[in-house]
C-alpha cells in the first residue's frame, strides 16, 4: 500500500462522523436524481420499445367498404409516408352477450358492443400481436379477447342471439396490440359468418409512417390517407399517441416532485462536502505541514483530500444506485402493466451515468479547498497548527456581551461570526432541509385533499352494485328462495322503500362517439337527482337535467372544447347534441351526464357498470340500514356495500416515496449541522477549557453550543419556508398537468397558520437536534485534557 493510500485511508476513518455524513448526502442526491431520470426515461423507453418491437401500428383506420372499393383501399399502401402497412382486414362492431362459463356473470346479459376484427395470424408486417394467455383463434367458433380489458378469461364463451343462427364463440386467448387495433379477433371464415345478410363488412388498415412523432405528423398523414379514396369513406381513425400518453401518466406524475427533491439533494450535497473537506484542511493544518515535511507533493496533498471525499461520497452513490433502483419498481410496475410488457427497470445507462456526474460534482466540490491545503507552505502550515485564527468576531461578541444576556447565551449567539463562511454555509444546508420539509409537509396535505375530492365522485354511506358481491349462503347452507334477475329498475323501488333511505342515485357507463376525439368515449350516465352526489368541480356547476354535460379537464383539453360549448354525441347513426356546462376533478378521460340525454342514442348501458349511491337519514345507523337493505335485496343474490373511502394506488406510492425523500432530506441537513458543530468544537476545544476553568457549568456549555446554531435555524426558517411554498405551489399544477388534470385551487393553497407556524420552527429544530450530540462532547470533555489541547 502506497503512502498516500495510508493518508487517504487514515483521514476517512479518523473522520468517522464527516464521513458518515457524506455516504448519506451523496445517497441522498443520487437516490433522488436516479428515481426522476429513470422515472422519465424508462416508461418512453419501455413503450418505444414494445411498440417497435411488435410493429404497432402508428394510425389504424377503417374505411366504408359501400363507398371504397377493396383495390382502393389497399392502393392506401403506397401513400407517400407510409413505409409499411398491413390489411385490409374485414371488420365489424357487434353486440354479443354472456355466454355460458363466465366467472358467475349472468348468461344472456348484453356486453358493450365490441370490434371484431377478422385476421388469420398474429404476424404481419404491422401490429404483430403478443398472446399473452391461450393461443390463437385458427378454427370456426373461436375468438381471441384483448387482454386489456377483456370482459372474462380464457375459456368463456359470448353469444350472438340478434345474428342468424345464434352463433356462440369460445375464448381461446388473449392478446395485446401495440396500437390497440382491436377488442376481438377472429378467422377471417369466422367473420364471414357472423356477418349479417346483405351487409359488407367494413375494412381496417394499419399503417406506419416515416414521420409520426406528433400530432401534427399523425394528422398530416391522416389527411394523406383520405385523400386516396372516395370522400367519406375513411370512417374511424385512431392514433398511437393517445396510448403513449396514457402510458407516459404515470412517471410523468412522480417527476416534477421526485425532481425537485433530486435538486435540493444535490445542493445540500455539494454544500455539505465543501464544509466536510474545507473543515478537514482547516483542522489538519500542522498535518499537512508534516506531510509536505515527509517529503509530499502539493499535488499528492491534493489528491490526497480529494481522495477522502471520494471514497465515502463513491459508497453513498453506490448505495443511492441501489436505493433509487428499488424505489423505482413499484412505479415501473404500474407502467409496464399500462404497457403489456410486464415489469419495466431503470435504463443501464441512467444507473453509468448518474453516478459519473454526482462523483463528478463531488471532485469539482473538493477541489477547492484541497488545492488550498496544497498550496499551503510547509513552515507556516506546522507553525499554525490545529489553533484558529483569531480576531474574528470579537466585536459582535462584545456587543453580545453588553446586553443583558446569561454569558453562554451570548458566547453562543457570537460563535457564528468566528467562522463566517462556514455559518453561512450551514445555514445555507439547514434552508434546504427548510425548504424539503416545508414543500414535503405541503405535498402530503395536497395529496390528501386530493384524494378527498377524488372520492367525491362516489358518495354516500351505502352502495349497491347491480353485478356486485353475491348474498351470503343462506342459513344451514340451503339455497335459499329462488334467485330473482336484478334490473335497475326494480333495485331502486327496493332502495327508495328502505326505511332510512334520505336520497339516492344511480350511475352506468356506456361508450359512444364524440365529435373531435377518434374511437369511443366512455359517457357515465346519471339516473335521479345527483347534485349532492356531484364530482369537485373546478368551474362552471354540475349538469341538471337533458342535455347537459360535465367533463374533466382532459376531455375538454382533447376536444378543444369549453364550457358553454355543445358536443355531438354519436352511436350507430344516431346523435344527440349536450352542452357542456362545468368542468370536473376527474383523472380519467370520461363525460358525464344525466341518462336523459342520451335517450335519443339508444345507447345501452352496461348492467355490469350499474351503482346506487345512498345517502342516509340523519340517526340512521349504517350498519343497521345495511343489514335491513341485505334482507329485501337477498332474493336477488346482492350485497350493499358500506362506501368507505378509498386511496388510490398512485398517491399512496407518492405519499410514501415523499415522506422518505423528505426524512431523508431533514437527516441529511441535521448531519450537516452535527459536522459543522463537531469542526466548531473540536477547534475550540481549549476555549472550552478556559471556560470551565473559569467556571462555565456542563449545562451552560450545552447551552452556549446550541444557542450558537439556534438562530441560524430559526433565520433558515423565515427564508425557506417561503421558499418551500413557491417550489410546492409550481410543482403541485404541474403534476396535475402530468395527470391530464387541473388541480383545484383549495388542494394547492393549503398553506394555513397552524401547518406555517411548525414549519418556520422547522429550521430551529433541525439546527437544534443536530448539535444536541457535538454539545454533549463539549460538556463531558475535562477541564485539564481541553486545556493541554491545542
Amino acid at each position: 500500500m502506497s503512502a498516500l493510500s495510508k493518508v487517504v485511508r487514515a483521514g476517512v476513518g479518523r473522520r468517522r462522523v464527516q464521513t458518515v455524513v457524506m455516504i448519506l448526502t451523496t445517497m441522498m442526491a443520487v437516490t433522488a436524481s436516479v428515481l426522476a431520470a429513470g422515472l422519465l426515461v424508462a416508461t418512453q423507453a419501455s413503450f418505444d420499445q414494445s411498440f417497435d418491437g411488435q410493429r404497432g401500428a402508428h394510425l389504424t383506420v377503417q374505411y366504408d367498404r359501400s363507398k371504397a372499393t377493396a383495390a382502393q383501399i389497399a392502393a392506401t399502401a403506397h401513400v407517400s409516408g407510409v413505409t409499411a402497412s398491413a390489411g385490409p382486414y374485414p371488420v365489424l362492431s357487434l353486440q354479443p352477450h354472456v355466454g355460458a362459463n363466465n366467472d358467475g356473470m349472468p348468461v344472456g346479459d348484453k356486453l358493450a358492443p365490441m370490434v371484431i376484427v377478422g385476421r388469420a395470424s398474429t404476424g404481419g408486417p404491422v401490429d404483430r400481436l403478443r398472446i399473452t394467455d391461450g393461443r390463437w383463434a385458427s378454427k370456426p367458433g373461436e375468438v381471441v379477447l384483448t387482454a386489456t380489458n377483456a370482459p372474462f378469461g380464457v375459456g368463456g364463451h359470448m353469444t350472438f342471439p340478434d345474428l342468424p343462427g345464434k352463433p356462440t364463440l369460445t375464448v381461446v386467448g388473449l392478446a395485446r396490440s401495440a396500437g390497440g387495433s382491436s377488442e376481438a379477433w377472429v378467422s377471417p371464415a369466422q367473420l364471414a359468418a357472423l356477418t349479417p345478410a346483405g351487409t359488407t363488412p367494413d375494412e381496417q388498415m394499419l399503417y406506419r409512417f416515416r414521420s409520426a412523432d406528433t400530432d401534427a405528423e399523425i394528422t398530416a398523414d391522416r389527411v394523406a390517407l383520405a385523400a386516396a379514396v372516395p370522400n367519406g369513406s375513411m370512417t374511424q381513425a385512431a392514433s398511437y399517441l393517445k396510448i403513449k400518453m396514457s402510458a407516459d401518466k404515470t412517471s410523468a406524475t412522480f417527476v416534477p416532485f421526485v425532481v425537485s427533491f433530486g435538486v435540493l439533494g444535490l445542493c445540500m450535497s455539494i454544500l455539505i462536502i465543501g464544509i466536510v473537506v474545507s473543515g478537514a484542511v482547516a483542522a489538519a493544518t500542522r498535518r499537512i505541514g508534516i506531510l509536505k515535511s515527509l517529503g509530499f507533493t502539493p499535488e499528492q496533498v491534493v489528491r490526497a483530500y480529494v481522495g477522502q471525499a471520494l471514497i465515502p461520497a463513491g459508497i453513498g452513490t453506490g448505495l443511492g444506485v441501489v436505493l433509487g433502483n428499488l424505489l423505482a419498481i413499484p412505479v415501473l410496475n404500474d407502467a409496464g402493466g399500462a404497457l403489456g410488457v410486464g415489469a419495466v427497470t431503470i435504463a443501464p445507462w441512467i444507473d453509468i451515468a448518474i453516478p459519473a456526474l454526482a462523483l463528478g460534482a463531488v471532485v469539482a466540490t473538493a477541489l477547492p479547498p484541497a488545492l488550498r491545503a496544497g498550496r499551503l507552505r510547509t513552515i507556516e502550515a506546522i507553525a499554525v497548527g490545529r489553533t484558529p485564527q483569531a480576531g474574528r468576531g470579537r466585536v459582535i461578541r462584545r456587543l453580545l456581551g453588553r446586553l443583558p444576556l446569561p454569558r453562554s447565551l451570548s458566547l453562543g449567539l457570537a460563535n457564528p461570526f468566528n467562522r463566517p463562511s462556514r455559518s453561512m454555509t450551514m445555514a445555507a444546508a439547514v434552508v434546504l432541509g427548510t425548504i424539503g420539509v416545508t414543500f414535503g409537509v405541503g405535498l402530503a396535505i395536497s395529496l390528501s385533499a386530493i384524494q378527498s375530492d377524488l372520492n367525491r365522485r362516489s358518495p354516500g354511506a351505502a352502495v349497491v352494485q347491480l353485478f356486485g358481491p353475491p348474498a351470503p349462503p343462506a342459513p344451514g347452507g340451503g339455497t335459499g328462495q329462488p334467485v330473482k334477475k336484478a334490473d335497475a329498475t326494480s333495485i331502486a323501488a327496493l332502495i327508495r322503500n328502505q326505511s332510512g333511505t334520505r336520497r339516492y342515485f344511480s350511475t352506468g357507463q356506456t361508450r359512444v362517439g364524440v365529435a373531435g376525439l377518434a374511437g369511443t368515449t366512455n359517457v357515465i350516465a346519471y339516473d335521479g337527482e345527483s347534485s349532492w352526489g356531484s364530482y369537485r368541480m373546478l368551474a362552471g356547476r354540475w349538469f341538471h337535467g337533458t342535455g347537459e354535460a360535465v367533463a374533466p379537464s382532459g376531455f375538454l383539453t382533447a376536444t378543444g372544447k369549453h364550457i358553454g360549448d355543445t358536443i355531438q354525441l354519436t352511436d350507430n347513426g344516431r346523435s344527440a347534441p349536450v352542452r357542456i356546462v362545468g368542468e370536473v376533478f376527474a383523472m380519467q378521460q370520461v363525460l358525464l351526464t344525466d341518462k336523459s340525454s342520451l335517450a335519443g342514442l339508444n345507447a345501452y348501458i352496461l348492467p355490469q357498470s350499474v351503482q346506487f349511491n345512498i345517502d342516509l337519514t340523519r340517526g340512521t345507523s349504517q350498519q343497521s340500514y345495511l343489514d335491513s337493505l341485505n334482507t329485501a335485496l337477498g332474493p336477488y343474490n346482492l350485497t350493499a356495500q358500506p362506501n368507505n373511502a378509498q386511496v388510490g394506488s398512485m398517491l399512496i406510492a407518492m405519499d410514501s416515496l415523499a415522506a422518505m425523500l423528505t426524512l431523508m432530506l431533514v437527516a441529511v441537513a441535521g448531519l450537516g449541522v452535527l459536522n459543522t458543530v463537531v469542526l466548531d468544537t473540536r477547534e475550540r476545544v481549549h476555549d472550552f477549557g478556559v471556560f470551565k476553568a473559569l467556571g462555565m457549568t456542563p449545562k451552560q456549555t450545552i447551552v452556549m453550543v446550541i444557542t450558537s446554531v439556534a438562530g441560524i435555524g430559526l433565520l433558515a426558517g423565515v427564508i425557506g419556508v417561503p421558499i418551500g411554498i413557491a417550489l410546492h405551489d409550481s410543482v403541485v399544477p404541474v403534476m396535475g398537468r402530468a395527470a391530464g388534470t387541473s388541480i383545484p385551487v383549495d388542494d394547492i393553497a393549503i398553506y394555513h397558520l397552524p401547518v406555517l407556524l411548525p414549519l418556520i420552527l422547522g429550521g430551529l429544530v433541525i439546527a437544534t437536534v443536530g448539535a444536541l450530540l457535538p454539545a454533549g462532547w463539549a460538556a463531558r470533555t475535562g477541564t485539564a485534557t481541553a486545556l493541554r489541547t491545542e
